[in-house]
């Protein structure tokens, strides 16, 4: 052999040998994100059987019923603590007068929510048929709606809406003038007024 082939040789076998030796790149994988359980469950509030409150913040706070209607009321929130009318079985009631006008009376409140507590269930839905009864006697057209998972009653009277039923042995109202909202919308606010009305304010 050739010295020429001899060197040709020898640096082919150097070159593969080095070409052994060159370690391959590592592939970095992404990091797998760890999923941890919540520790806490959100509840929803939900429409209970509750006693009246003697404060109308505790029935539906004026900024929470601002927010449903979209804008604010001017005037002040009115309170009427009712007594108990043992003729009807209702042991208790308070009526929440929103935005009434500085120096004008409670019936020019634009929106009106009322609570009652009954003796019984029996009495308390009695009292919303006989509610219902006199409103469609005076020619209002009344249909149902949802008021959270319950069913109520949607009044259409001549001057105003109203949402109207009961929890057990609590019954709520909430009305408004007619103009406070188009009538496509108002059934859908005061069902929403509605159900607040009997939702305990956290902390009560």
């Amino acid at each position: 052999m050739s010295v020429r082939k001899t060197v040709i040789a020898v640096t082919a076998v150097l070159a593969c040998a080095g070409c052994s030796a060159v370690k391959p790149t590592a592939v970095t994988q992404p990091p797998i994100p760890t999923i941890v359980a919540p520790t806490t469950i959100t509840r929803v509030p939900q429409m209970v059987d509750r006693p009246v409150p003697d404060d109308c913040e505790l029935v539906v706070p004026v900024e929470a019923l601002h927010q449903r209607l979209g804008r604010e009321l001017p005037g002040e929130l009115k309170t009427i603590i009712g007594i108990p009318e043992p003729s009807l079985a209702r042991t208790a009631k308070i009526d929440c007068y929103y935005g009434v006008p500085k120096g004008q009376d409670l019936g020019a409140a634009p929106v009106v929510i009322g609570l009652a507590n009954y003796g019984d269930e029996a009495s308390a839905a009695a009292r919303v048929d006989e509610s219902v009864a006199a409103e469609r006697q005076d020619g209002a057209t009344v249909s149902e709606v949802d008021v959270g998972k319950k069913k109520g009653k949607l009044v259409s009277a001549k001057d105003e809406r109203l949402v109207m039923g009961h929890l057990g042995k609590t019954t709520y109202v909430a009305r408004a003038k007619v103009g406070v909202l188009p009538d496509d919308l108002v059934g859908i606010f005061l069902s929403s007024i509605a159900e607040q009305s009997m939702i305990p304010v956290e902390g009560t």
